[in-house]
Order: structure tokens, then sequence, then C-alpha cells
């Protein structure tokens, strides 16, 4: 087991980063809207795309030229709770009025403090599905919110 720093001091370019996200929650926001803290959080990544091009004459290599950078979409889920109202609240807004709202998701470390987080730009609901629900089963009843955005940036504690 790795040891957990409760300093609050930053680290030193070079330092061991000993402070590390375990039992971690992820707390999403969108516009003035804090959504909840949530269990997992799939696909905050991008891809950057690249055009080739063939110059005449030069047969021993092809120009890779970057193009765009293409965001994929960020799946979050938790067991269905309190603030669960709170993202159907945000979707029925968006089915009135698509809006694209600024957001952010913070890692939080054991203590509730945000560890890492990315601003989001331009969030807009995918998909929400609830959970199966069986009378018959013990299973924690778990709620999927997809999100779609145009882009992030890490921002700084």
């Amino acid at each position: 087991m790795f040891p957990v720093s409760s300093s609050p001091l930053p680290l030193v370019a070079g330092a061991a980063d000993t402070t590390f996200a375990s039992d971690c929650r992820f707390r999403v926001t969108v516009g003035p809207s804090a959504l909840g803290t949530f269990a997992t959080c799939d696909g905050l990544g991008c891809t950057v795309e690249y055009e080739e091009r063939r110059e005449g004459g030069v047969n021993d290599h092809v120009w890779k030229l970057p193009s765009r950078v293409v965001y994929s979409n960020v799946v979050l889920t938790r067991p269905v709770g309190r603030s669960s109202p709170l993202v159907w609240a945000w979707i029925a807004a968006q089915v009135h009025r698509r809006i694209p709202l600024p957001g952010e998701i913070a890692v939080l470390d054991e203590t509730g403090r945000p560890l890492v987080r990315w601003a989001l730009i331009g969030v807009l609901p995918v998909r929400w599905s609830g959970p199966s629900l069986s009378a018959a089963s013990s299973a924690v009843a778990t709620e999927t919110l997809e999100i779609a955005h145009q882009g992030f940036i890490e921002v700084a504690l």
C-alpha cells in the first residue's frame, strides 16, 4: 500500500506523488448545478486526428499534419441516491432548451477534497439510464449518465 499524505503543500517538480485517489469519488458540476458524486468515470479523453499528405517526389515518408482534437463522451455511474433528481432536473431542462454549459469533474480524496479537476467546455447530456429493479435481487440500484463535451482543461488546485 502506498502512503497517503495529508499535507496540503503542493508537490515540488521531481518529488514523488504520494497523494493519490483511494476509494475516490467524482464530483460533477454542470453550469450552476452540482450533480453530486459518482463512483466511476469512464471516457475522459481525447484523440488527435491527423491528415496525411504525400509530397511529389518524396517517397521515404508521408507528412502527418494534426487537424483536430476529438473528445470522447464521459460515462458516469453511481448508486441511485438523494442527488439523482438533480441529474433528472438538468436533463429535463435540456429537453426544452439545449444549452451547452460549462462543467467540472473533480476527483475527490477520502476526505472529500479535490485531488484533480477538469473543466469541461460545452457539456450536454447524451444518455441517462436507471437501475434494473427486482424484488428478488439485493444488488445496489445504479444509474448511468453519459455526457458529451467540446473539450477540457486540467484546473490547477
